[in-house]
């Protein structure tokens, strides 16, 4: 009895030891990728007035032991530019299209959709219109995209999380409204995922985020490629957290993930689309909607 007892207290030693060291070995980890984040060299470029792209490339497997290669879009909140939800109801269209259709400065990729017939598989409500409602799973349960939303009110932008109630986007303010997710950041706080595979597994991602309540941030994280891993969306939200996003929503990622700008090299793409499956900026995906910033009438 005292041997049993003996090695019951040493083994529960070492598996305490253990815990400790890969406790201390995962803060590390993150503590050394949140800097290179935060100190990374990223090239910066002016697009218009108060709205500049910022991008980099981490090579040699130099984040989350990964190659990845981030483009972000911040637009500084005011009274010169607006953000809309521009849409089709069954076409679907590159998002570059959407950008120069609209006469847009830039767009990003939005919400999820249906890809054989196109439209929204989402809430979507326009100048007060409701254009496309949930499409809900054989359970009936709501998909992680369909639990947070992005409203849009007189040209500003906000995110909001689900409240849990079943009508809860009919009583969102805002005459835009285009729920999807899940929310990253809420409050400045990093919000609790689900482990499902739509979560954890690294695909290229799209994002919209809001820094220090005056700026907005169309961020496009690449990936399906050696240059670009992609990332899960636990991965996604320490990033966005460590460029000082206060709330940050998911949007469709995969082959949809792109980020135009207008008066741009090769036609305004300034991410790698991967569609095509090739390390360039022709293979965006034709999506059912997008996020564009432009100039006030």
């Amino acid at each position: 009895m005292y041997m049993y007892r003996s090695q019951k207290k040493q083994f529960s030693l070492i598996a305490s030891l253990l815990f400790m060291v890969s406790t201390l070995s995962f803060k590390t980890f993150a503590q050394t990728d949140s800097l290179k984040v935060v100190k990374a060299k990223w090239g910066v470029k002016k697009i218009a007035p108060k709205i500049h792209l910022k991008q980099f490339g981490f090579t040699d497997s130099s984040l989350f032991n990964s190659n990845q290669y981030i483009s972000i879009l911040e637009i500084r909140r005011g009274r010169r530019y607006e953000i809309d939800l521009v849409f089709e109801k069954k076409l679907l269209k590159r998002t570059s299209e959407f950008g120069k259709e609209n006469r847009a400065i830039a767009a990003i990729n939005a919400g999820f959709f249906n890809m054989k017939k196109g439209g929204s598989v989402d809430y979507i409500r326009s100048n007060g219109q409701l254009i496309d409602s949930n499409v809900l799973g054989k359970s009936g349960q709501r998909a992680p995209h369909q639990q947070a939303a992005i409203l849009i009110k007189q040209g500003v932008v906000d995110i909001e999380k689900w409240d849990g109630t079943n009508d809860w986007e009919k009583h969102l303010d805002g005459e835009d409204v285009l729920e999807s997710g899940p929310a990253l950041l809420i409050d400045d706080q990093v919000q609790r995922l689900d482990s499902v595979s739509h979560n954890s597994s690294r695909h290229p991602r799209s994002a919209l985020a809001l820094k220090n309540r005056n700026k907005i941030l169309f961020v496009v994280v690449d990936g399906r490629d050696a240059n670009a891993a992609g990332m899960s969306l636990f991965e996604l939200s320490k990033v966005l957290k460590w460029l000082g996003s206060r709330e940050a929503i998911s949007m469709d990622g995969g082959g949809s993930s792109a980020l135009w700008i207008d008066g741009q090299p090769e036609n305004g793409v300034v991410s790698y689309p991967s569609d095509n499956k090739i390390w360039d900026h022709v293979g965006e995906r034709k999506v059912a909607n997008a996020l564009v910033v432009r100039r006030r009438k």
